[in-house]
């Protein structure tokens, strides 16, 4: 008898950073090494436990932003010379550590996970993954939901048809690649105010992840704390992230992760080897990450051993077996409390399985094995499971909140990088207002028409919280504001072309050549339904 429930949901999410101008733009190499570590790993550990008959739930987040460069043809073409030059390095490397049998082994491991890769991508799903992960939703065991299009930082967006136009356009790409409607939605670093509820109710979105104290600290006070989810006023259903799963897998200091028998992310022969030998694969002539990497953690210290591949796995499924009992644990107390089978909600950014963690889709393996085989008193199921079998829950308001640093929005406005909301804002304001102007225009093949969509798709990516984030973390600096300032400049050029009557033709379509997603925005998305949205502008000074 099952005693309670885990829903593992993971974040997979990449910023739009496709650049047709120039290939090799270092910003490329985050989208190719989480393909490469981790979309095609989980896609193959959901493949081969549908193929052994495991039932397992899943819940999945594949932003808008990584599905359209999932599905885009030169990004496709790019990722797959990628590989083919990742298959001959390491080639390369088989040969160079042949009288190093250890070195040798993990050589050959990287060899097997290149070729693997190259297969999975352009014979089994022709070049488009998202082909893998719809077939694995229309089977049953996972869930697939949608994010706001460009990962905008909801609470900080000022206009509620700016946020509509995020929600909405998430949604809009959620139909066109798995063609149904998405049931729920990982709002951006799970970042949540109350009003966002009713345009998420507005979109017809069920259910959405909420960080910890977004649940505990409702109003009132959640009967069943995070172990249930509660509806908001809307009907939207927030699912309480549990912090002890989540901690046991996301710590590096404390988690899993950070065993010593694990493969060292931070050792790389981008940076270890000679560089003559590794320059053919630095397209710009800088040393970084090649994803080739023949260490474990080890320890604190510098010194680092060669990573044993065999005692990872072992390690890996050592681990599951612990998160397993202690879940087991956890549901067991908790059935005895509660008048109802607790829920134990555990979501995790998915690229933190393969990518920083090499060993997380083994991990994720063993333990969908384990609670399949080993054991009844855990179930994993997915959000909208949950709500099938309890549809009556308890009504409160979330609290305003995040999964960010200090649980609330401070990662996303600070010092470094408070400079861009006046921006934004400005922007927005004026993008509704061209489209509440622009409302009667009916030819969508005119330059006027054409004009707005870019308008609409330059704001979006402007909005996007990775640049935010980036500034904060003080990684890509350079980039990040490069990307806002771009994105912004190219909105109010074209804004005032508009306002003006002098559309640029040009200029206009060398904007679509570079910044081409979502083919089917409609800049109408900006122009509120009666009664539902409001304008903010007549109040913003």
């Amino acid at each position: 008898m099952t005693n309670g429930y885990l829903i593992l949901v993971l974040h997979a999410h990449l910023p739009y950073v496709r650049h047709p101008e120039a290939e090799g733009v270092l910003a490329e190499d985050w989208l190719y090494e989480a393909i490469t570590e981790t979309y095609i790993p989980l896609l193959n550990m959901m493949d081969n436990l549908d193929k052994k008959g495991v039932n397992f739930g899943l819940t999945l987040n594949i932003s808008p932003t990584l599905a359209a460069m999932l599905s885009d043809e030169l990004i496709q073409d790019r990722y797959q010379k990628h590989l083919e030059k990742m298959i001959e390095l390491s080639e390369k490397e088989v040969y160079r550590t042949r009288n190093q049998p250890r070195l040798n082994k993990v050589a050959g491991l990287y060899r097997y996970l290149y070729k693997e890769a190259h297969y999975v991508f352009t014979e089994k799903y022709g070049k488009n993954l998202l082909k893998g992960f719809k077939e694995l939703q229309d089977k049953g065991n996972l869930e697939i939901i949608t994010s706001a299009a460009t990962h905008g930082y909801l609470p900080l967006i000022l206009t509620p048809e700016a946020i509509n136009a995020q929600i909405r356009t998430g949604v809009q790409a959620y139909q066109e690649n798995f063609e149904r409607d998405p049931a729920g939605i990982w709002l951006p670093e799970c970042g949540f105010k109350p009003e966002i509820d009713s345009i998420l109710s507005e979109n017809n979105i069920r259910y959405f992840i909420s960080s910890t104290h977004g649940v505990l600290f409702a109003e009132p006070r959640p009967r069943y704390g995070i172990f249930a989810p509660i509806y908001t006023p809307e009907g939207v259903a927030a699912f309480g992230r549990d912090s002890e799963s989540s901690k046991q897998v996301w710590s590096a200091d404390e988690g899993y992760p950070g065993d010593y028998n694990y493969r060292e992310f931070y050792r790389d022969i981008g940076y270890d080897l000679d560089y003559d030998y590794i320059s053919p694969y630095l397209p710009d002539g800088q040393r970084k990450h090649l994803g080739l990497k023949y260490f474990k953690i080890t320890g604190k210290t510098d010194n680092k051993e060669i990573y044993d591949p065999d005692r990872a796995s072992e390690k890996a499924a050592e681990h599951a077996g612990n998160f397993l009992f202690n879940r087991q644990q956890q549901v067991n107390y908790l059935n005895q409390i509660l008048d109802r089978k607790p829920v134990i909600v555990a979501p995790y950014d998915a690229e933190l399985f393969g990518h920083w963690w090499f060993e997380g889709p083994q991990w994720l393996y063993y333990l969908f094995e384990k609670i399949h085989y080993d054991q009844d008193e855990v179930e994993t199921i997915t959000p909208s499971e949950y709500l099938e079998i309890y549809p009556r829950n308890q009504v409160a308001v979330p609290s305003e909140s995040s999964w960010g640093y200090k649980g609330y929005h401070e990662v996303w406005l600070n010092e470094s990088n408070d400079w861009i909301y006046r921006h934004l804002h400005e922007a927005e304001i004026k993008m509704g207002k061209l489209a509440r102007q622009n409302s009667d225009l009916e030819k969508k093949e005119s330059l006027e028409y054409r004009a707005l969509n870019q308008l609409t798709r330059e704001l979006l990516l402007a909005e996007s919280s990775d640049w935010a984030f980036i500034m904060k973390a003080d990684t890509m600096v350079d980039y990040a504001e490069m990307r806002t300032k771009k994105h912004l400049s190219n909105f109010f050029k074209l804004a005032k072309q508009i306002e003006n009557g002098s559309i640029d033709g040009e200029f206009l379509q060398d904007l679509n050549n570079k910044d081409n997603l979502f083919p089917f925005l409609d800049f109408k998305v900006y122009i509120p339904e009666k009664n539902k949205l409001y304008s903010v502008e007549e109040s913003v000074i």
